[in-house]
Protein backbone atom coordinates (compact mmCIF):
# COMPACT_ATOMS: atom_id res chain seq x y z
CA UNK A 1 0.00 0.00 0.00
CA UNK A 2 1.17 3.50 -0.83
CA UNK A 3 0.66 6.64 1.17
CA UNK A 4 0.28 9.64 -1.14
CA UNK A 5 0.72 13.34 -0.37
CA UNK A 6 -0.12 15.98 -2.95
CA UNK A 7 1.80 19.18 -2.26
CA UNK A 8 -0.42 21.99 -3.42
CA UNK A 9 -1.17 25.70 -3.67
CA UNK A 10 -4.66 27.15 -3.31
CA UNK A 11 -4.84 28.57 -6.85
CA UNK A 12 -2.60 26.32 -8.93
CA UNK A 13 -4.47 24.78 -11.90
CA UNK A 14 -1.78 22.13 -12.34
CA UNK A 15 -2.39 20.90 -8.80
CA UNK A 16 -6.09 20.66 -9.64
CA UNK A 17 -5.31 18.30 -12.53
CA UNK A 18 -3.60 15.85 -10.23
CA UNK A 19 -6.29 16.14 -7.55
CA UNK A 20 -9.00 15.47 -10.13
CA UNK A 21 -7.17 12.42 -11.50
CA UNK A 22 -6.69 11.00 -8.00
CA UNK A 23 -10.35 11.55 -7.16
CA UNK A 24 -11.56 10.00 -10.42
CA UNK A 25 -9.51 6.90 -9.63
CA UNK A 26 -10.86 6.79 -6.08
CA UNK A 27 -7.36 7.06 -4.62
CA UNK A 28 -7.08 8.48 -1.08
CA UNK A 29 -4.43 11.16 -0.63
CA UNK A 30 -3.36 13.86 1.77
CA UNK A 31 -3.17 17.44 0.50
CA UNK A 32 -0.55 19.77 1.94
CA UNK A 33 -0.85 23.44 0.99
CA UNK A 34 2.18 25.72 0.82
CA UNK A 35 2.72 29.41 0.16
CA UNK A 36 4.75 29.76 -3.03
CA UNK A 37 5.75 33.27 -1.97
CA UNK A 38 7.35 31.82 1.15
CA UNK A 39 8.40 28.29 0.26
CA UNK A 40 9.30 26.06 3.20
CA UNK A 41 12.77 24.58 3.09
CA UNK A 42 11.50 20.99 2.99
CA UNK A 43 9.62 21.85 -0.21
CA UNK A 44 12.64 23.53 -1.80
CA UNK A 45 14.65 20.40 -1.03
CA UNK A 46 12.09 18.14 -2.68
CA UNK A 47 11.07 20.17 -5.74
CA UNK A 48 13.73 20.45 -8.47
CA UNK A 49 11.79 23.24 -10.20
CA UNK A 50 10.43 24.91 -7.08
CA UNK A 51 6.87 24.40 -8.36
CA UNK A 52 3.75 22.54 -7.37
CA UNK A 53 2.35 19.96 -7.61
CA UNK A 54 4.56 17.38 -6.03
CA UNK A 55 3.35 13.87 -5.35
CA UNK A 56 5.17 12.29 -2.42
CA UNK A 57 4.93 8.51 -2.49
CA UNK A 58 5.63 6.48 0.63
CA UNK A 59 5.45 2.70 0.59
CA UNK A 60 6.73 -0.07 2.83
CA UNK A 61 10.33 -1.23 2.39
CA UNK A 62 11.13 1.38 -0.28
CA UNK A 63 12.62 4.87 -0.07
CA UNK A 64 10.26 7.82 -0.32
CA UNK A 65 9.75 8.91 -3.93
CA UNK A 66 8.78 12.33 -5.27
CA UNK A 67 7.18 13.08 -8.62
CA UNK A 68 7.01 16.58 -10.06
CA UNK A 69 5.22 18.02 -13.12
CA UNK A 70 1.44 17.55 -13.29
CA UNK A 71 1.41 15.57 -16.55
CA UNK A 72 3.90 13.06 -15.12
CA UNK A 73 1.84 12.71 -11.94
CA UNK A 74 -1.37 12.18 -13.90
CA UNK A 75 0.24 9.57 -16.13
CA UNK A 76 1.62 7.74 -13.09
CA UNK A 77 -1.82 7.68 -11.48
CA UNK A 78 -3.35 6.35 -14.69
CA UNK A 79 -0.73 3.62 -15.09
CA UNK A 80 -0.63 2.39 -11.51
CA UNK A 81 -4.17 2.67 -10.17
CA UNK A 82 -7.30 0.69 -10.79
CA UNK A 83 -10.58 2.40 -11.53
CA UNK A 84 -11.91 4.02 -14.66
CA UNK A 85 -9.43 4.50 -17.47
CA UNK A 86 -8.55 8.16 -18.02
CA UNK A 87 -6.66 7.58 -21.28
CA UNK A 88 -7.87 5.79 -24.43
CA UNK A 89 -6.46 2.31 -25.00
CA UNK A 90 -5.74 3.04 -28.67
CA UNK A 91 -2.16 4.40 -29.00
CA UNK A 92 -3.05 7.02 -31.60
CA UNK A 93 -6.03 8.35 -29.63
CA UNK A 94 -3.92 8.35 -26.48
CA UNK A 95 -1.25 10.42 -28.23
CA UNK A 96 -3.90 12.83 -29.48
CA UNK A 97 -5.24 13.23 -25.96
CA UNK A 98 -1.77 14.01 -24.70
CA UNK A 99 -1.43 16.65 -27.40
CA UNK A 100 -4.68 18.31 -26.34
CA UNK A 101 -3.49 18.26 -22.73
CA UNK A 102 -0.49 20.29 -23.86
CA UNK A 103 -2.85 22.58 -25.74
CA UNK A 104 -4.64 23.20 -22.45
CA UNK A 105 -1.35 24.23 -20.89
CA UNK A 106 -0.85 26.89 -23.58
CA UNK A 107 -4.25 28.35 -22.67
CA UNK A 108 -3.16 28.49 -19.03
CA UNK A 109 -0.13 30.50 -20.12
CA UNK A 110 -2.42 33.01 -21.83
CA UNK A 111 -4.68 33.13 -18.77
CA UNK A 112 -1.66 34.00 -16.65
CA UNK A 113 -1.06 37.01 -18.88
CA UNK A 114 -4.75 37.93 -18.84
CA UNK A 115 -5.02 37.90 -15.07
CA UNK A 116 -1.71 39.54 -14.18
CA UNK A 117 -1.33 42.35 -16.69
CA UNK A 118 -2.25 45.91 -15.81
CA UNK A 119 -1.92 46.94 -19.46
CA UNK A 120 -5.05 47.19 -21.62
CA UNK A 121 -3.27 46.21 -24.85
CA UNK A 122 -1.72 43.08 -23.37
CA UNK A 123 -5.04 42.17 -21.79
CA UNK A 124 -6.77 42.36 -25.17
CA UNK A 125 -3.98 40.39 -26.84
CA UNK A 126 -4.33 37.58 -24.30
CA UNK A 127 -8.14 37.69 -24.38
CA UNK A 128 -8.14 37.34 -28.17
CA UNK A 129 -5.59 34.50 -28.03
CA UNK A 130 -7.73 32.57 -25.55
CA UNK A 131 -10.88 33.11 -27.63
CA UNK A 132 -9.07 31.88 -30.74
CA UNK A 133 -7.85 28.74 -28.97
CA UNK A 134 -11.33 27.94 -27.69
CA UNK A 135 -12.70 28.34 -31.22
CA UNK A 136 -10.12 25.87 -32.52
CA UNK A 137 -11.12 23.50 -29.73
CA UNK A 138 -14.79 23.91 -30.70
CA UNK A 139 -13.99 22.43 -34.10
CA UNK A 140 -12.77 19.11 -32.64
CA UNK A 141 -15.38 18.55 -29.93
CA UNK A 142 -18.14 16.02 -30.44
CA UNK A 143 -21.52 15.84 -28.75
CA UNK A 144 -20.04 15.51 -25.26
CA UNK A 145 -20.64 15.76 -22.47
CA UNK A 146 -16.87 15.37 -22.15
CA UNK A 147 -13.94 15.77 -24.49
CA UNK A 148 -14.10 12.17 -25.70
CA UNK A 149 -17.85 11.77 -25.39
CA UNK A 150 -19.30 9.89 -22.44
CA UNK A 151 -15.98 8.94 -20.84
CA UNK A 152 -14.14 11.35 -18.57
CA UNK A 153 -10.44 11.58 -19.46
CA UNK A 154 -7.24 13.33 -18.47
CA UNK A 155 -8.03 15.96 -21.11
CA UNK A 156 -11.08 16.85 -19.01
CA UNK A 157 -8.90 16.99 -15.90
CA UNK A 158 -6.70 19.54 -17.70
CA UNK A 159 -9.50 21.76 -18.97
CA UNK A 160 -11.68 21.84 -15.85
CA UNK A 161 -9.22 24.20 -14.06
CA UNK A 162 -9.00 26.29 -17.24
CA UNK A 163 -12.74 26.85 -17.26
CA UNK A 164 -12.83 27.47 -13.49
CA UNK A 165 -11.00 30.79 -13.94
CA UNK A 166 -13.92 32.13 -15.94
CA UNK A 167 -16.40 31.29 -13.18
CA UNK A 168 -14.93 34.34 -11.47
CA UNK A 169 -13.77 36.35 -14.48
CA UNK A 170 -17.29 36.28 -15.96
CA UNK A 171 -18.64 37.97 -12.82
CA UNK A 172 -16.15 40.83 -13.27
CA UNK A 173 -16.04 41.58 -17.00
CA UNK A 174 -17.37 40.22 -20.28
CA UNK A 175 -14.28 38.51 -21.67
CA UNK A 176 -16.36 36.91 -24.46
CA UNK A 177 -13.77 34.14 -24.86
CA UNK A 178 -16.53 31.53 -25.22
CA UNK A 179 -18.94 33.63 -27.24
CA UNK A 180 -18.60 31.58 -30.42
CA UNK A 181 -18.18 28.13 -28.89
CA UNK A 182 -21.46 26.48 -27.82
CA UNK A 183 -19.90 23.02 -27.58
CA UNK A 184 -17.09 24.31 -25.39
CA UNK A 185 -19.65 26.07 -23.18
CA UNK A 186 -21.60 22.83 -22.78
CA UNK A 187 -18.40 20.96 -21.97
CA UNK A 188 -17.53 23.58 -19.38
CA UNK A 189 -20.95 23.21 -17.75
CA UNK A 190 -20.66 19.41 -17.60
CA UNK A 191 -17.23 19.59 -16.00
CA UNK A 192 -18.43 22.09 -13.40
CA UNK A 193 -20.92 19.50 -12.13
CA UNK A 194 -18.35 16.75 -11.75
CA UNK A 195 -17.66 15.99 -8.03
CA UNK A 196 -13.92 15.54 -8.60
CA UNK A 197 -13.78 18.98 -10.22
CA UNK A 198 -15.76 20.72 -7.48
CA UNK A 199 -13.64 19.13 -4.77
CA UNK A 200 -10.29 20.00 -6.39
CA UNK A 201 -10.29 23.46 -4.77
CA UNK A 202 -11.27 24.81 -1.37
CA UNK A 203 -14.52 26.75 -0.94
CA UNK A 204 -12.66 30.05 -0.67
CA UNK A 205 -11.07 29.68 -4.12
CA UNK A 206 -13.05 32.59 -5.67
CA UNK A 207 -12.07 34.97 -2.89
CA UNK A 208 -8.43 33.97 -3.13
CA UNK A 209 -8.44 34.42 -6.92
CA UNK A 210 -10.05 37.85 -6.60
CA UNK A 211 -7.41 38.85 -4.06
CA UNK A 212 -4.74 37.65 -6.51
CA UNK A 213 -6.16 39.96 -9.19
CA UNK A 214 -6.11 42.87 -6.76
CA UNK A 215 -2.48 42.24 -5.80
CA UNK A 216 -1.50 42.39 -9.47
CA UNK A 217 -3.60 45.49 -10.13
CA UNK A 218 -5.11 43.44 -12.96
CA UNK A 219 -6.61 45.27 -15.89
CA UNK A 220 -9.41 42.71 -15.76
CA UNK A 221 -10.76 44.50 -12.68
CA UNK A 222 -10.74 47.81 -14.54
CA UNK A 223 -12.46 46.28 -17.58
CA UNK A 224 -15.64 45.65 -15.58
Amino acid sequence: MQNLTLVSHHLCPYVQRAAIALSEKGVPFEKVLIDLADKPQWFVSLSPLGKVPLLIIRQPDRPQAVLFESSVICEYIEETRAGPKLHPSDPLLRAQHRAWMEYGSTILSDIWGLETTADAAIYEQKRAAIADKFERLEAVLGDGPYFAGRDFSLVDAVFAPVFRYFDLFDTIADTAVLANTPRVRAWRAALAERPSVRQAVDPDYPERLHAFLQRHDAYLLKAA
